[in-house]
């Protein structure tokens, strides 16, 4: 079974914590970038971590240093959710990625 962690606002770490997943808060709205790239750099390297939850407002902060993560195909692999104020309308889906990567609709 793939062990979790979360990475996110305070309240979505709460809601992970109710079904047993552990995780770390951390603030969207930090001044500098400092603070979330050790909270992300020391998620990567939990336990038997094999999941990192990641909220997309969080991910989006993040820019290159999870952009690298991603390429070098490590574990954690992050997955990306919405954050407390909802999706971000501009994303597209899973579906219209693929749809446009390969022409064939899923």
């Amino acid at each position: 079974m793939a062990a979790f962690f979360v990475l996110a606002e305070e309240e979505l770490v709460l809601a992970f914590r109710l079904i047993g997943v552990q995780g770390r808060a951390v603030s969207p709205r930090l001044g500098d970038n400092r603070e979330l790239v050790e909270a992300f750099r020391a998620a990567t390297k939990v336990g038997d971590a094999k999941v990192l939850i990641l909220s997309e407002e969080l991910g989006e902060r993040l820019g290159d240093e999870l952009v690298e993560w991603q390429l070098a195909g490590s574990l954690p692999l992050v997955v990306e959710i919405p954050s407390t104020q909802g999706p971000r309308l501009d994303r597209r889906s899973l579906a219209e990625l693929v749809r446009e990567a390969v022409g064939v609709a899923i």
